[in-house]
């Protein structure tokens, strides 16, 4: 039997702690390299593994209606270490999955540096090792050493800017002004709700336009991914904009004013498993830390907030992976080279550890046996995301997608547009164990 080349993963976020997950569980041994706590990014708290920065949502859970719950299912049915996790410190929030995210990066750290296969390496790497297999899951946050190394070798790469959201302390918060429900009572009282009239949402949304905002730094361009943007730009496209938006009040029912609806919302979701912690939902903002509790503090309900955490702007960058990549998220120029999670241009947690999980089974194979194995049909979720890595629009153009039934191939038979979306949900997860049956065999 041939001895197995040494396998190394950079990065142990969400998609470098799936990939090693996927290696370990088949006793192929790893050495995964990670450089918190001794080397901090501009988002993280921790040294844990697979730590949530900027929400503790991994969004929506239902797999029939929905491409993220979708994608969540494929990864249970492929043994995700992620959502292992996260089915163990699920935090309640209506029909989404969110958790407590000490706890869930905290196990997920304590099943990786216990397992045999697995050697956790705690040091910073400014460029990847020459020897064996490497998987660099070093994340938008990739370290400024590593990150001149790649520009290096792939030429000029793509960036964009990320946004975190404040959190308050449960304790500082004023009921008799807000509520819980969620929108339209889906999953109870899961969300807390701040009401806001007319008049309070144009003095807040005049607020979020004139503050003051924590400036670029000079080498920095000014471009934010669509999916999350911050909560003054998206105020300037329109003063209408946010109540269509994460202030949009339909479906929620004041009680403190008989019933009504309110004009504007502003909802926080539970942040930690204890219920101390909400974040505001949606609320990423570049707006100065001064200026934050300002505005955030004339909020009906949020006047006396105690802020643990403010929000901030971080750097992210990304990889043309059209350009670079082949079928298995390999670098064409360097086949030994693989590449997962958001560097690729997949935006999101479980989309980062979607990928990571095909990188870890694409390794998996490859060492064990010199051969790599057919990807996932593109109508499966995974499918549909390793398809927009690799052949999205190629350049300028290339953007981060979050999965979205739009990635998905059409249907054989036609469907009604209500049916749509249960369709490719129940073809997805046939085509799925299918593609994992031959694989099996």
């Amino acid at each position: 039997m041939s001895t197995l080349p040494t396998i190394h993963i950079v990065g142990a976020g969400l998609a470098g702690s799936e990939a090693a997950w996927q290696l370990a569980r088949r006793q192929i041994p790893v050495r995964l390299y990670e450089m918190r706590p001794e080397q901090t990014t501009p988002a993280h708290h921790s040294g844990h593994c697979a730590e949530l920065v900027c929400s503790n949502s991994l969004r929506s859970d239902d797999a029939i209606h929905n491409a993220v719950g979708l994608l969540h299912q494929e990864m249970r049915l492929l043994d995700s270490l992620i959502m292992a996790s996260a089915a163990r410190h699920r935090l309640p929030a209506g029909g989404a999955l969110a958790v407590d995210r000490e706890g869930f990066a905290a196990w997920i750290t304590e099943q990786l540096a216990h397992h045999p296969c697995v050697t956790l390496i705690r040091t910073e790497l400014e460029q990847p090792p020459e020897d064996g297999l490497t998987l660099l899951a070093t994340g938008p946050l990739t370290s400024p050493a590593l990150a001149r190394w790649l520009e290096a070798l792939l030429g000029p790469h793509l960036s964009f800017f990320d946004a975190i959201a404040p959190i308050v302390s449960l304790e500082s918060i004023d009921f008799t002004k807000c509520w819980k429900q969620s929108r339209y009572d889906k999953g109870g009282d899961d969300y807390i709700n701040c009401p806001l009239d007319q008049g309070q949402y144009e003095t807040f949304v005049e607020g979020l336009l004139t503050g003051e905002q924590t400036p670029f730094k000079p080498f920095e361009k000014e471009s934010y991914f669509e999916g999350c943007l911050p909560i003054e730009v998206m105020a300037a496209r329109g003063r209408e904009t946010l109540r269509y938006g994460p202030m949009k009040p339909v479906g929620l029912f004041n009680p403190h004013q008989g019933g009504k609806s309110p004009h504007a919302v502003v909802q926080l979701r539970q942040d930690n498993q204890l219920g101390t912690l909400w974040n505001m939902v949606g609320f990423q903002t570049k707006l100065t830390w001064p200026a934050q509790r300002t505005l955030f503090r004339s909020i009906p309900g949020l006047e006396q907030a105690e802020f643990m955490r403010l929000g901030a702007i971080h750097r992210n960058l990304f990889i043309d992976s059209p350009r670079l990549l082949d079928t298995h998220l390999r670098l064409k120029s360097r086949p030994s080279l693989f590449f997962a999670g958001q560097m690729t241009g997949v935006e999101g947690y479980v989309e980062s550890a979607a990928s990571g999980l095909l990188a870890g089974l694409f390794l998996a194979e490859w060492a064990g046996s010199g051969q790599l194995p057919s990807p996932p049909p593109p109508t499966t979720a995974h499918g549909a995301l390793l398809t927009h890595v690799i052949s999205g629009a190629i350049g300028a153009d290339f953007q981060p997608m979050n999965i979205n039934f739009g990635l998905f191939p059409d249907l054989a038979q036609k469907t009604r547009k209500t049916d749509r979306k249960a369709a490719l949900s129940q073809r997805a997860l046939d085509d799925l164990q299918q593609w994992m049956r031959q694989k099996m065999a």
